[in-house]
């Protein structure tokens, strides 16, 4: 059946509208694909953390920015140093790195699932952890974690200083930071602070 010319910009209306549809339809997909990629990797993580987020920085950047591709090294860098001057504890990198790759919802699904599972494992367990207090084993337990979780620390920082090649000027004001910690009383903040400036009068 024919089509007169007065229907043509019909048609063409219909494909544009059904066009927009699809790709509509594509990005709440892949944006739920994300979550759940999201969801399932930092809950994974969350029962690898001994100790806080900062021995297993490595493997996350190697995730986020490696394998996935969702930041840049350097982009990672910056989020995990907000991370750390912001108040409160290491963990909120995972929030900042959540709304980084899938806005909001990503933050929120981040954070829970890197939160909940240690937490829900946490109370299953302190209760036969603290039964066994005096027992031999559990003192073996906790001087065997003490230096990996040193190694781990190093690893961590040796990541997060070297974003895209060891740089001579990083390492620099890494060791002034660190020279400046163990050698006065000046708050944290203020030596971040010090920092940032010689980066971006260094960098």
């Amino acid at each position: 059946m024919l089509r007169s010319r007065g229907d043509r910009p019909r048609v063409v209306g219909h494909r544009h509208a059904d066009c927009a549809h699809r790709r509509d339809s594509f990005l709440v997909e892949r944006q739920a694909v994300i979550l759940i990629q999201l969801g399932l990797y930092f809950a994974l993580l969350s029962l690898l953390a001994f100790g806080g987020l900062g021995p297993v920085i490595p493997e996350m950047q190697r995730y986020i920015v490696d394998v996935k591709g969702w930041t840049t090294p350097g982009d990672f860098m910056q989020l995990f140093a907000v991370a750390q001057t912001a108040p409160g504890p290491n963990v909120l990198v995972t929030s900042l790195i959540g709304y980084r790759v899938a806005g909001v919802a990503g933050s929120v699904v981040a954070l829970l699932a890197l939160c909940l599972p240690a937490a829900a494992i946490a109370w299953a367990v302190s209760g036969l952890w603290e039964r066994f207090r005096e027992s031999p084993w559990r003192c073996v337990i906790q001087r065997a974690l003490a230096p990996l979780l040193v190694g781990l620390m190093f690893a961590a920082g040796y990541t997060i200083a070297t974003p895209h090649a060891p740089d001579w000027r990083l390492w620099l004001i890494a060791l002034a930071t660190a020279m400046g910690m163990l050698t006065t009383r000046l708050n944290a903040l203020y030596l971040l602070a010090g920092g940032a400036v010689l980066g971006a009068i260094l960098l």
